[in-house]
């Protein structure tokens, strides 16, 4: 063996060793409770790999009880000796037999998805793993059901033909197709329907690897789910239509009827504009979440056709074309009539307020009338009430200078040299004088009295 000397120009370098990498066992400061959770969250929904050529079939079902959900999955799982999924998983894969099971839970549904490989010659549809008395009993109900055939692209006659598969299995006067993922697969779909109550796809694969045929099968189930959760807005929608419809009419009625109503007739006006806010808003109230769901549905139908990144093949309809028009204007019909509750709020809003202002404005017109009237009073109780006091000097005057006259004809009798009808004579303008004054300070003071 020959040594090489380390100073010889030709030597090589020794690698320098590796910096050590940091303790894993320097605990965080402060963890936020949350933070493994969110950390983990892109992950909650891992695709599997998959491998052409296979069968899937995928259901979704909607209005169950989550606990009466993972119970009856549980059963199955726990029959075949399956791990079953804890109170807190929301998906779960497992293996009956030959056949993958993949179910997960979201807010409002749940999903099943059911898939193995496609023996030659056989056409198996990967449910039959599974009892029909199983199947039968699932909770909730059955918004959508999916059949997708995955084969491979030499199954095809031609670079832009349909193959047969996919002619086979759809209805040609409805298909839709396009190359997908930069022509490593082509995907077809007539969006119907069939015999037995499912729709169908066909992925035909020509270049792409297990894990991204994994996605892609992902992708589609995807748009078919959350097309399907999408449109449980419009049969709302409609029928909000006709209730908006009918709220409109009365709101024109009662604005109509407040122009030439009279006083007495709007206490009654004021009650149907409260009530018909009061429909207005429950029904708004109650199609809020179910419009702004579908909105988000679509929302995400639209994102997984981008992530496919369609190009057209041959002269077939592409799934982003007929999605756009077809599925579009369903949505647009569920967020027309969320912004025409929006408006008929508005509008209520601003009648009720006009004749809110006209009532106050008569409330206040005819408080004018009273205050005039209450003052108009209050100035002849005034008058009357200064007669009373002229009256009450001149009795208090008059009574007083008797008592003076009386008082001077005592001391007349007592020798004193004093005339009594003089004497009352001269106190009279002095009493009287006393008297008015004295009313006078009496009233001053119950003045102030009042306005302190």
């Amino acid at each position: 063996m020959t040594m090489t000397d380390p100073t010889s120009p030709n030597a090589k370098a020794a690698p320098e060793p590796a910096a050590a990498p940091p303790e894993a066992s320097t605990p965080l400061r402060s963890p936020h409770p949350l933070r493994e959770t969110l950390y983990h969250e892109v992950h909650a929904r891992p695709t599997e790999p998959m491998t052409a050529p296979l069968l899937l079939s995928h259901v979704a079902l909607v209005e169950a009880d989550p606990a009466a959900v993972r119970e009856h999955l549980c059963a199955l799982l726990a029959n075949r000796h399956l791990p079953v999924p804890s109170a807190q998983d929301s998906h779960i894969i497992s293996h009956i037999g030959g056949t993958s099971l993949r179910w997960e839970q979201h807010t409002e549904f749940h999903t099943y998805s059911f898939w193995r490989p496609q023996a030659p010659g056989a056409e198996v549809m990967p449910m039959a793993a599974v009892s029909g008395a199983w199947l039968a009993g699932l909770p909730g109900q059955c918004l959508l059901g999916l059949h997708v055939r995955v084969v491979r692209a030499d199954d095809a006659p031609g670079a832009d033909a349909v193959p047969a598969s996919a002619r086979q299995w759809l209805h040609e006067e409805s298909l839709v197709g396009a190359y997908v993922l930069d022509q490593g697969a082509r995907v077809y779909a007539d969006l119907r329907l069939h015999a037995d109550g499912f729709g169908r796809w066909v992925i035909v694969v020509r270049d792409m690897s297990d894990a991204q045929l994994g996605r892609l099968v992902q992708c589609i189930l995807d748009i078919e789910t959350y097309r399907m959760m999408a449109l449980l807005g419009l049969p709302v929608a409609r029928e909000v239509g006709r209730a908006l419809a009918s709220a409109e009419r009365d709101l024109a009625e009662v604005a109509e009827r407040i122009r030439n109503a009279q006083t007495h007739n709007e206490p009654e006006l004021l009650k149907q504009l409260t009530r018909l806010a009061a429909e207005v808003e429950g029904m708004y109230a109650g199609t809020h979440a179910r419009f702004s769901a579908s909105q988000a549905y679509f929302e995400i139908v639209r994102q997984r056709i981008e992530e496919l990144r369609e190009q057209r093949q041959a002269k077939l309809q592409t799934l982003g074309e007929f999605m756009e028009k077809r599925l579009h204007p369903a949505v647009q019909t569920c967020a027309w009539a969320a912004r025409r509750q929006q408006a008929l709020s508005e509008r209520i809003t601003r009648v009720s307020s006009l004749l809110r202002t006209r009532v106050e404005i008569e409330q206040q017109v005819s408080s004018q009338q009273l205050l005039s009237a209450m003052n108009s009073r209050q100035k002849a109780q005034f008058l009357l009430q200064a007669a009373v006091e002229g009256l009450s000097v001149a009795a208090v005057t008059y009574y007083s200078a008797g008592l003076v006259a009386y008082a001077a004809k005592g001391a007349h009798a007592f020798g004193l040299a004093i005339n009594p009808d003089m004497a009352a004579a001269v106190a009279i303008p002095f009493i009287a004088v006393a008297v008015w004054l004295g009313i006078r300070r009496l009233h001053h003071r119950a003045q102030a009295e009042v306005g302190s």
